[in-house]
């Protein structure tokens, strides 16, 4: 009996072998001929030939082909009834392709080529898609950021009642906390810097920069979610700038700090850092010899 199994075994293993051998040869010769057909259609001099054929990529999701044949049709078809509908699809391949630099490039093209095509509302909406889909991470520099929330807002402009409103103006808020993100991490940058390199090798204190930083960001950005963060930020690194200060300067700075808590507490009264600004009160009140205040909350 286990002789039989052993054999029933072998030969269904067998079996599933041939078929995976066979799977993959077939689809060797469907590749193969698929690629033999993709020449024969990329030398041919048919020019609606090749247009025809690169439609049918781009509907069927083959988008490096259709580009392929796209990029030389744009220019042959240029001024043709068939121009238009070329620079589209090239563009819109490429962003499928999910080469997105240059597929905002090529919508830049379209739009400004047929400012009032078929096409031109989708077009100005897929620029500031396209550099959206290219814009770094919040520590990297954010120039993209910007150039992707310029392109949408050029859209809104535009196209103030498009069916894509409301996903540009998403994709904006988006933007705009990727740049609160990267405001608020400068600023944590600055603070644990701290004293390194000598405060900042003479031109100022990494105290300072965290404090102008975050307090530009909190003008920039008033409603952002992140504004107790930045306050903390700017209460800690006031207080230890004025720790660390030279004695002309040490009253100013620790009357600049007791204030900064006292304006903490007032608006975020509930916050996990309450005590650290009331820690930070007392230490101050032995320099500035201030009166014990009535309580920041009455």
């Amino acid at each position: 009996m286990q002789l039989m199994e052993l054999c029933v075994i072998l030969h269904l293993n067998f079996q599933m072998m041939k078929k995976t051998i066979l799977s993959a040869l077939v689809t060797v010769l469907l590749l193969s001929g698929c690629a033999a057909e993709f020449n024969k259609v990329y030398k041919s001099t048919d020019v609606n030939y090749k247009y025809e054929y690169a439609k049918e990529c781009f509907v069927t999701g083959k988008y490096i082909r259709a580009v392929t044949l796209l990029e030389e049709l744009v220019t042959i078809e240029k001024g043709t009834d068939n121009g238009e509908e070329c620079l589209y699809m090239l563009a819109m391949s490429e962003y499928l392709a999910k080469d997105y630099q240059t597929a905002a490039e090529y919508f830049k093209k379209y739009f400004q080529s047929y400012p009032k095509g078929v096409y031109a509302e989708v077009a100005a909406f897929y620029i500031g898609e396209s550099l959206y889909m290219s814009t770094p991470e919040p520590r990297l520099d954010q120039t993209p950021t910007y150039t992707a929330m310029t392109a949408y807002r050029e859209f809104l402009d535009l196209f103030p009642n498009a069916a894509k409103r409301e996903e540009a103006q998403h994709k904006l808020m988006e933007l705009q906390d990727k740049l609160v993100q990267k405001e608020l991490l400068t600023s944590q940058l600055y603070y644990n810097l701290g004293t390194y390199f000598g405060n900042c090798l003479g031109v100022g204190s990494n105290y300072e920069a965290c404090v102008i930083t975050a307090e530009n960001a909190l003008k920039d950005y008033p409603y952002t979610p992140e504004r107790e963060k930045f306050a903390t930020l700017i209460m800690k690194s006031k207080f230890e700038l004025a720790e660390q200060s030279v004695d002309s300067k040490k009253l100013e700075r620790f009357r600049d700090a007791e204030d900064e808590c006292y304006g903490f507490i007032n608006e975020y009264p509930d916050s996990k850092e309450r005590a650290t600004a009331e820690k930070y009160i007392e230490r101050c009140k032995k320099f500035t010899g201030s009166e014990v205040k009535t309580e920041a909350t009455e």
